[in-house]
């Protein structure tokens, strides 16, 4: 038996819980914790309790293994009183689990009860030594174009390869706009966020708040307002961040995040919770690498912004649009696109803004909208967004007052739509998306999300329809009239109803022309929201790279913080009360998170998009 190897443990039998350290060398153990659980005959409170205590021991991950001198210094201070403590604590029975490398082994030892002490000692194989980790908190806003969420994730505070297991715990939708349409208020984008906050403060123990990292990332819609705007913007961001300082978290910042940031973090979601990087082994009770993975790419539509990344399958020629990854011992090099203007609202303002630019008459046809809707604007409103007033000349003609009339035309709305994309500046090259943009040729499955999922998903086509399906389905969708639209979908707000038309057609312009897939590799794509019950976004990705700058807490403190919960969580089953205990019970043991591991380095400074 090999020696200097030490295992901190959890053992239980029937009635009994406690925590115990063995040194292999001399078979020597010190108690950290004993206690006697239930003596209960009722058979019904015997089961629950039992149910009870496997919640406490399946709920672990694997064991850990304490080498740390002076924890072992520290605890085998107590093993002269070993000997003293059985005989103190007749009635004990104490199951003693040994971590070796690849076996483990419990010791059974029963004391007799009264006067008469017997040791009776056996071998006896089990399947695995848990140690409860210690859990960690993080909150992050996804403020985007047209709407905020704040996701909350949680992982254990012992990370394997520097990285924190991260899993949703809550999502939340903040009430109102995104942040960017308070450019003139700004006071009221701070107040958006408390009822959001409110409810993450119920989420997360109140003993944990102070410590939680709480982040606050912005996205197109605050680009945007920077490039319009740059002391409105700031206005914006300090007032989010003086409301989020008022609540008992460890505010870490509220900032604009990049294209190429949000493009990146994304595709990291995406392959995480497809288990592309690592899964659960039940054989094993290990999370492995698979073989056999497959790496998605990703496919983000916002309402300002749209974002294209994927492992392409040579060499990425444009260094400044290569990110490096690390991830679970693995390196990654992906491609990584962010095109501001392109999410799907400023688009369809840049086809409207086509349209009109297209005649000097008072009236005008909108072929993406549904035949009989009908609608007036003005020009002034091109130069609010920095999308459409770039296309505006200077100085501006004076505004004037356009009636749009739909005709729920399907090829003239494919038509217009790709006159806003610039496809002439790529020449004739192979490797460009539009507007004189690097892009190496599509490659693997992809997941397209947010927008994408959300146009398609009303439509009834995120079942892998064929492209032939998608297309006669869209065209089938923008001849309805609006009068039948309105009867048809009454509980969706009308102006998203007037423009799926639009918003389906862009996304095959998108897809097709500008990203350049094809009917061949249509299949390939997968409209999805949620994988593994967590949102698909760029925070979760977010929120694992940000698990690689907390630092995991020394074994030491995490041994000291269960055994703290573990006592507290006894005294509640504990018949009759343990002496010497008295902290306030605990409804629930402590839960751990499943573990995940990732690792990310810093990545290259990229240009905002």
């Amino acid at each position: 038996m090999p020696g200097s190897i030490r295992g901190v443990l959890l053992w239980r039998s029937n009635s009994f819980l406690g925590i115990m350290m063995v040194n292999v060398d001399d078979w020597t153990c010190e108690p950290l914790s004993t206690h006697l659980v239930s003596a209960e005959r009722d058979q019904e409170l015997e089961q629950q309790r039992r149910l009870q205590l496997e919640r406490v021991i399946k709920g672990f991950p694997r064991s850990l293994q304490l080498d740390t001198p002076a924890v072992c210094g520290r605890l085998r201070k107590e093993k002269t009183r070993f000997s003293a403590l059985l005989r103190k604590d007749e009635g004990y029975i104490l199951e003693m689990a040994v971590a070796l490398k690849h076996l483990t082994y419990a010791i059974l030892v029963a004391v007799v009860v009264f006067s008469s002490i017997a040791l009776i000692l056996s071998l006896v194989r089990i399947s695995n030594v848990f140690l409860p980790p210690k859990n960690k908190y993080g909150m992050v806003f996804d403020a985007g174009s047209s709407h905020t969420s704040l996701f909350i994730y949680q992982w254990e505070s012992d990370k394997e390869n520097n990285t924190g297991v991260v899993s949703q715990t809550l999502s939340c939708d903040v009430e109102g706009p995104g942040i960017s349409s308070y450019a003139n208020d700004p006071p009221k984008a701070g107040e958006s966020l408390r009822k959001c906050l409110d409810e993450a403060m119920k989420t997360i123990p109140a003993e944990r708040q102070s410590e939680v990292p709480a982040y606050l990332g912005a996205t197109a819609g605050m680009r945007l307002l920077r490039q319009k705007n740059k002391l409105a913007a700031d206005q914006v961001l300090n007032e989010v961040a003086k409301t989020m300082q008022q609540y008992p978290v460890n505010f870490r910042g509220a900032r604009i995040i990049t294209g190429e940031e949000e493009g990146a973090y994304g595709w990291i979601t995406v392959n995480y919770l497809l288990d592309s990087f690592i899964k659960y082994a039940p054989k094993q009770r290990d999370w492995i690498h698979p073989h056999s993975a497959k790496i998605l790419g990703a496919l983000d539509l916002g309402g300002a912004s749209a974002q294209i990344s994927f492992i392409p399958s040579d060499s990425i020629t444009d260094t400044t649009k290569a990110y490096k990854f690390s991830l679970y011992g693995f390196g990654y090099t992906i491609y990584t696109h962010s095109y501001l203007c392109y999410g799907q609202n400023e688009a369809l303002k840049q086809v409207v803004q086509k349209l009109i630019k297209d005649t000097s008459a008072k009236n005008a046809s909108h072929p993406c909208y549904p035949k009989g809707y009908e609608t007036t604007i003005s020009t002034a409103s091109f130069l609010v967004s920095p999308c459409t007033a770039a296309h505006e000349s200077f100085p501006p003609e004076a505004p004037r007052n356009v009636t749009l009339f739909g005709t729920g035309n399907a090829t003239e709305c494919l038509r217009v739509v790709r006159q806003i994309f610039n496809f002439s500046a790529c020449g004739q090259g192979q490797t460009c998306g539009f507007n004189g943009v690097y892009q190496p040729p599509v490659n693997g499955q992809f997941f397209a999300f947010s927008a994408f999922y959300y146009t398609f998903s009303f439509l009834n086509l995120t079942s892998g329809q064929s492209l032939a399906t998608v297309t006669n389905t869209i065209q089938e969708f923008c001849a309805r009239n609006w009068t039948y639209l309105l009867s048809s979908y009454p509980k969706e707000r009308e102006n998203w109803l007037r423009d799926y038309c639009g918003n389906a057609n862009y996304i095959l312009v998108l897809l097709l022309d500008a990203y350049k897939f094809s009917e061949t590799n249509w299949k390939n794509i997968m409209f999805q929201m949620k994988a593994a019950n967590t949102d698909i976004g760029w925070t979760l990705g977010y929120m694992l790279n940000l698990t690689n700058m907390i630092p995991a807490e020394t074994m030491e403190q995490m041994l000291v913080q269960w055994i703290v919960k573990c006592k507290e969580y006894l005294c509640k089953l504990a018949t009759p009360p343990i002496p010497g205990l008295t902290s306030t019970p605990s409804d629930s043991p402590p839960t751990p998170l499943p573990p995940i591991l990732s690792t990310l380095p810093d990545t290259p400074s990229p240009t905002t998009n």
